[in-house]
């Protein structure tokens, strides 16, 4: 009951309308004092928004003595909700003002599902290319949406961060490393978002179309691709020549960068 009150909310019902057509829903037709008996409510409440659901037409009254009503057929309910919702974002889209920026910003989104459907809304726009970095445990809440991708012909390349096929740990730049998983995307070139969550960490991201930051995070997706293939042909002369996790190199310009334990 509660999740159903919660979508009527979302159409944009209150609390009191909506308990009121689900009232009326479970039944052919109520009178007024009927509903408000049912419901709890005062009469003049119930019935001030049942004139309100008359005036929107989710409502129909039949007149006598007392007037009774009942719920537009679900169907016929739905299709016109949908139509109105239709009918205002295109007017929205068209009428609504646009603010032009010098240069992009930037914005924050914070939990888990708040980043969830935001990234899900933005697959489902791609176009052309999606890039991603992301751990195993991230993985399956985009899956499927990369899938559909890929259907409709969007390229889409992506990268497991963490732990490797064979276990290994990729290199930790800073010593003690960064408590959770991070994660990245790229789509079509100019969305970027960056972010990361774990156990006991909310999650959180930076969101941004600025072109330098999309440049950034497909140079670090080229790099890992160029580190790849060259380990795969040559990775025990590399190792032989540079350490462990290039310890050798890293020491030469950051000293006290370490592998992953």
């Amino acid at each position: 009951m509660e999740q159903l009150l919660q979508h009527l909310r979302n159409l944009g019902f209150t609390e009191l309308e909506s308990k009121v057509m689900v009232c009326l829903a479970q039944q052919s037709t109520q009178s007024g004092y009927e509903v408000a008996k049912r419901l709890g409510v005062s009469r003049s409440n119930v019935y001030a928004t049942l004139q309100r659901l008359l005036t929107r037409g989710v409502v129909q009254l039949t007149p006598g003595e007392p007037a009774r009503y009942s719920m537009l057929p679900v169907k016929e309910l739905t299709r016109m909700i949908a139509g109105q919702i239709d009918a205002s974002l295109s007017y929205l889209e068209q009428a609504m003002p646009s603010s032009r920026e010098e240069s992009p910003s930037f914005h924050i989104v914070e939990g888990e599902r708040n980043v969830i459907e935001l990234i899900n809304r933005e697959l489902d726009k791609a176009g052309e290319e999606i890039v991603a970095g992301i751990w195993r445990e991230e993985a399956a809440w985009f899956r499927q949406k990369l899938e559909n991708a890929e259907q409709r012909g969007v390229r889409v390349l992506w990268s497991f961060e963490g732990l490797e096929e064979d276990g290994h740990p990729g290199i930790r730049l800073l010593k003690g490393g960064i408590s959770g998983r991070k994660f990245w995307m790229v789509i079509d070139r100019h969305w970027c978002i960056v972010g990361m969550r774990g156990d006991g960490i909310p999650a959180q991201a930076l969101v941004t179309e600025h072109p330098l930051m999309a440049e950034l995070l497909l140079q670090h997706f080229s790099q890992e691709i160029i580190l790849y293939e060259m380990e795969n042909d040559l990775g025990q002369e590399l190792i032989r020549r540079y350490g462990q996790g290039y310890t050798r190199i890293l020491d030469r310009y950051l000293p006290g960068i370490i592998p992953a334990d």
